[in-house]
């Protein structure tokens, strides 16, 4: 159970309320650097746990490190107006969907395998680009308001595209 690998997750889930104490205080620079670690961290603990082996502890604490990192920043970028708050609510309300729809299936009686689409890595990419993004620019006063813009609607578009996809395969039971 400690393992580097779990120490590292484990390190980056404690690093969560940190990033979004840094955001309420409008601390930017640090929430980016902050949030660039986590995420090489993120891939670094994967990187061990594949060398050595993935362990139980590891396969639940890996996901729900990087989910409460991003639905946290995703809360707390739009409660200080930087992101949109109807950005963050459709983002929270897809995970709450898919967890939800993973527990309905669980009670049923019907096994779950949880397998990322490629809908889902993308919108992961784009929802952890879009954070980056608006905390270095939010870090140096800055506004490129067609970045923000895009990376904002192509969030919005994946996050729907991914949480139809993994509807549409809990409904076909695959």
């Amino acid at each position: 159970m400690l393992t580097v690998p779990n120490v590292i997750t484990f390190a980056r889930l404690c690093a969560v309320p940190v990033a979004v104490w840094l955001v309420l205080r409008q601390d930017f620079a640090m929430a980016f650097w902050l949030f660039v670690a986590a995420g090489i961290s993120d891939g670094l603990d994967g990187w061990l746990a594949r060398r050595s082996g993935p362990t139980l502890v590891g396969t639940v604490l890996d996901p729900v490190a990087d989910k409460a990192l991003l639905v946290s920043m995703y809360v707390t970028l739009a409660a200080v107006r930087v992101l949109p708050d109807w950005l963050a609510i459709l983002v929270v309300f897809r995970d709450v969907v898919i967890v939800g729809g993973v527990l309905v299936l669980g009670v049923m009686g019907q096994s779950v395998t949880i397998r990322p689409l490629l809908i889902s890595k993308l919108n992961t990419f784009l929802q952890l680009a879009l954070v980056a993004v608006v905390l270095l620019l939010s870090a140096f006063d800055r506004s490129w308001p067609w970045l923000s813009t895009t990376l904002i609607w192509a969030v919005a578009a994946s996050t729907l595209a991914s949480g139809g996809a993994y509807l549409w395969k809990g409904v076909r039971g695959q």
